[in-house]
């Protein structure tokens, strides 16, 4: 006969981000709350994503100040340097830190198995509301050969390699391909990236451009709208080809070209959950599912795959499951991409309406940047009707702290005469925020009526100061 245990208010699964985000949230609100993780809590975020990409970065970058030639370095002392920033990490993530919450976590694989039941383990557990948060994984492209290849890793695996790739080939030209491309090229590896479009397909086309530079300048060769065509194998490794007639030699071939949705085997059409064909769940602007219990959040959604993104949306629909509430989702999204140059955005990149306008700052004009040589960036807001800030992109050392800002201000719907209105500390990388929101702010004075507007409140002022100081006189 199954065990079984008492009915959970909420039940998670998943423990990455998105799962204990939702979780901690669910139990601070006084609720019964079981977690159930198969494998360790803290996700690919903390295991093979955003602390081990970044960590990998961070020495990459010291290995390029010390040995701009891109000498090898101690790729074992690189390791223990992730290794250690995990371990730090952990702990903030760790079943007991989820158990001190309140949250009851179980070891196992989770499976709906009827409306308001699911099985781990042979352990029926039953719930009042789920909340969805399996996450993705990395997917493999179909390329004939890739199979068969030898040393082929994705992000996920990429860690396990005990030795720096002499030769290493990404296919793929997103974020990760990019960051990781550069990090192993600042370490010593001979990268080459080969993108189906253009790298960063996403972003600003100018940030691109200063992104493709900087990957050149280290070393990397970025060759855009390259389609993989087959992989081959000999003695001293693989052996990229593509359609147009290149190839490229690779001791280990890094595959980033996408992730899916973790959704197989949870049991979704027994409880009414729909998915869309790349098997992600389909949830409303309040995270709820197509079963009114249920609910989903991270990258096992259809929203971008972003780690910050899953904690305020898990947040979101915890809250909601709980309380019995409806709040709907932040559509303002912020992401940045972590290579060198930083290319961080948010909300609308590009003027694509007669009533959008931009406004940039280079940062050959900005203090800080020019203070450390690093002015090979800009800061640009696009700007809609009444001077509101509707999005923008920011290229630079730092940006991601830069987008902050204008992250609140394009969620508050502010204005550049808004923005230009506060005083901002100098100097900062963030001056070309506020000289953006200044230089567009002043250009709304340049108009026929506004400089009629200013002649006649200058004319006035005058008046009022002669009248004034004429009666001070007569005393």
């Amino acid at each position: 006969m199954e065990d079984s245990i008492e009915v959970a208010d909420l039940l998670v699964i998943g423990g990455g981000t998105a799962g204990i985000v939702g979780a901690k949230t669910a139990a601070r609100l006084g609720a019964r709350t079981v977690l159930v993780e198969y494998a360790r809590t803290g996700g690919d975020c903390l295991w093979t994503g955003c602390v081990p990409s970044k960590t990998l970065l961070s020495a990459g970058h010291s290995a390029s100040e010390r040995s701009p030639s891109n000498s090898s370095t101690d790729y074992a002392a690189v390791r223990q340097r992730v290794s250690a920033a995990i371990t730090t990490i952990a702990p903030e993530d760790s079943p007991a830190a989820l158990e001190a919450t309140g949250v009851t976590v179980i070891s196992g694989k989770a499976r709906f198995t009827g409306p308001g039941e699911a099985d781990v383990g042979g352990k029926t557990i039953r719930f009042r509301q789920a909340l969805i948060a399996t996450g993705s994984a990395p997917t493999l492209p179909h390329i004939p050969g890739l199979d068969d290849a030898q040393r082929v890793v994705t992000s996920e695996t990429i860690w396990d390699l005990e030795t720096l790739p002499e030769r290493l080939v990404v296919i793929g030209g997103g974020p990760i391909a990019c960051e990781l491309g550069q990090a192993f090229a600042r370490l010593g590896s001979q990268v080459v990236i080969l993108a189906r479009s253009e790298i960063l397909p996403k972003e600003d086309r100018d940030a691109a451009v200063l992104v493709r530079e900087s990957l050149r300048s280290d070393g990397v060769q970025v060759i855009e709208n390259a389609a993989v065509d087959r992989i081959s194998n000999d003695d001293t490794g693989a052996m990229v080809h593509t359609s147009d007639g290149q190839e490229f030699a690779a001791d280990v071939v890094l595959a980033a070209t996408g992730r899916k949705a973790r959704t197989q085997g949870l049991g979704l059409d027994l409880v009414g959950v729909d998915c869309d064909e790349s098997g992600q769940v389909g949830v409303d602007a309040a995270m709820r599912s197509s079963n009114p219990a249920i609910w989903a959040a991270g990258d096992v959604t259809p929203y971008p795959e972003f780690t910050h993104l899953a904690g305020v949306h898990a947040s979101t629909a915890a809250s909601n499951a709980v309380l019995g509430l409806r709040r709907k989702v932040s559509e303002v999204m912020p992401r940045v991409t972590f290579t060198s140059p930083e290319v961080a955005a948010v909300g609308v990149t590009e003027a694509s309406t007669k009533t959008q306008t931009t406004s940039t700052i280079q940062h050959a004009h900005t203090d800080r940047a020019i203070t450390e040589e690093q002015t090979a960036g800009f800061t640009r807001i696009i700007i809609g009707k009444g001077g509101r800030i509707l999005g923008g992109t920011i290229v630079g050392p730092r940006a991601g702290e830069s987008l902050a800002e204008l992250t609140l201000a394009v969620d508050q719907g502010l204005s550049t005469r808004a923005l230009a209105g506060v005083t901002h500390p100098y100097p900062t990388y963030n001056d070309a925020l506020w000289n953006a929101a200044i230089a567009h702010a002043r250009s709304g004075l340049e108009s026929p009526a506004a400089k009629i507007a200013v002649k006649a409140l200058a004319g006035f002022s005058r008046w009022r100061t002669d009248r004034l100081n004429r009666h001070r006189n007569t005393q």
